[in-house]
């Protein structure tokens, strides 16, 4: 198929199950369309496994491998989304809060990464598999960061006190350049390939997330000063997409972070240009742009999701590992949330059951996928692939449909 026939159906099938969320089951948008990839993923392996004659299942996984999941979310999806994403944060909120979502988006990441990757490599030791350490430390650095893309798609559907949802909001923002830089790091000593120190992380974490920050803000000030000069809103909106694609393409271009340039440009200029560079009628149209935007390129992706356990490897001696994974991750979070909040509750206001959410609202979802299948082709590769795939699906369903509940039961109005 080409490209154009491959995008058709995605958002021909997005578009349907949306449809049918809506009319019969009314689950938070993203979530219900996830839900449905996967009803109809296991249907088609059912239908396998019950007829081996039908081919079905066999042309649909051929169908789904031509859609290159790593390059989609990294290289096309990501950049619209954190950019939407983005344009409705409070930077007076942000700041209020910086050494909260600082110590949670680095501090945290490090702990979990370690957390996980000990854990992961004894449990895998008792099931009798085969996962070096070093592997091991890998999946704990993909696993780790709280994906921007989830998070924000739940914070929509539930209400938090304006700290708390600042707090999430910015840790998932920000926690993947961390993420990506340990990931890096970690896999390249796995693959013995090269030696990394502790100074050339240093060096390539200052590279990437500082490098990135100042291309985001650099580029999100010119487009700033652009849509100021003028007051055409087809062309200030065109200006908005040329920033949340350009300053992406620079970044990754220069082997800096592109998410986190273009969550800082979207931070400018949603926070900068409604006050003297977007006329009321602007405001409107682009903002509701970059909504509609969200939506929908959040649909297809939470499709994509449900659609790629179609193309998994389906091995049954590493599937008690893969469910293993999902309360070492769990655990992995409360300690590395805890602590932080712990050490900060006399700087900064918490209300009581923070930590319960933050743990439970800690999801993780397209970014940890795409980083998994980036894995090169080793032994390892199908446990921590599909260890990944069974910890997304169950922060996405499982946490982000309850989260809500949740939050209700555990929020205080006071106490830390």
């Amino acid at each position: 198929m080409s490209v154009f026939d491959l995008i058709s159906l995605l958002l021909v099938l997005t578009a349907g199950f949306s449809w049918v969320n809506h009319r019969y089951f009314r689950l938070p948008p993203s979530i219900g369309i996830l839900v449905m990839g996967l009803a109809a993923s296991a249907l088609l392996v059912l239908l396998e496994l019950s007829i081996p004659d039908v081919s079905i299942y066999a042309d649909v996984a051929a169908l789904v491998r031509q859609v290159d999941f790593q390059t989609t979310v990294m290289n096309g999806l990501l950049a619209f989304l954190l950019f939407a994403g983005s344009l409705h944060v409070d930077f007076s909120a942000l700041r209020s809060r910086v050494a909260v979502v600082g110590a949670m988006a680095t501090f945290g990441v490090l702990l979990s990464t370690a957390l996980v990757g000990v854990a992961m490599w004894v449990l895998a030791a008792l099931l009798g598999i085969e996962l070096p350490f070093l592997w091991a430390l890998v999946f704990g650095a993909l696993i780790s960061p709280t994906d921007p893309v989830a998070v924000l798609s739940t914070l929509k559907t539930i209400k938090v006190p304006q700290a708390l949802e600042t707090d999430m909001a910015g840790e998932s923002l920000f926690n993947d350049g961390v993420g990506v830089v340990v990931f890096t790091a970690l896999l390249a000593l796995a693959s013995g390939g090269a030696d990394v120190g502790a100074a050339q992380v240093a060096e390539l974490f200052v590279l990437e997330a500082l490098g990135g920050a100042v291309i985001g803000l650099l580029s999100g000030y010119v487009a700033y000063l652009a849509m100021r000069a003028i007051d055409d809103y087809p062309v200030e909106v065109l200006i908005s997409i040329a920033l949340a694609m350009g300053c992406y393409s620079l970044a990754s271009a220069l082997h800096m972070s592109g998410p986190i340039a273009v969550v800082v440009a979207g931070i400018l200029v949603g926070n900068r240009g409604p006050k003297d560079a977007l006329s009321d009628v602007t405001q409107r149209y682009l903002f509701g742009f970059w909504t509609l935007v969200d939506q929908i390129l959040n649909s297809v992706l939470f499709l994509l999701i449900g659609l790629e356990v179609l193309v998994l490897r389906y091995e049954a001696p590493i599937l008690p590992l893969a469910l293993a994974a999902i309360p070492v991750a769990l655990a992995a979070r409360f300690a590395s949330t805890i602590i932080p909040v712990t050490l900060l509750r006399r700087q900064y206001d918490f209300v009581r059951g923070t930590v319960i959410v933050l743990v439970w609202g800690g999801l993780r979802g397209g970014i940890s996928i795409a980083l998994a299948l980036s894995l090169p082709e080793t032994p390892f590769k199908a446990a921590l692939l599909a260890a990944t795939y069974a910890v997304v699906i169950f922060t996405i369903v499982v946490q982000g449909l309850t989260l809500g509940k949740v939050a209700s039961r555990s929020l205080r109005p006071s106490g830390p």
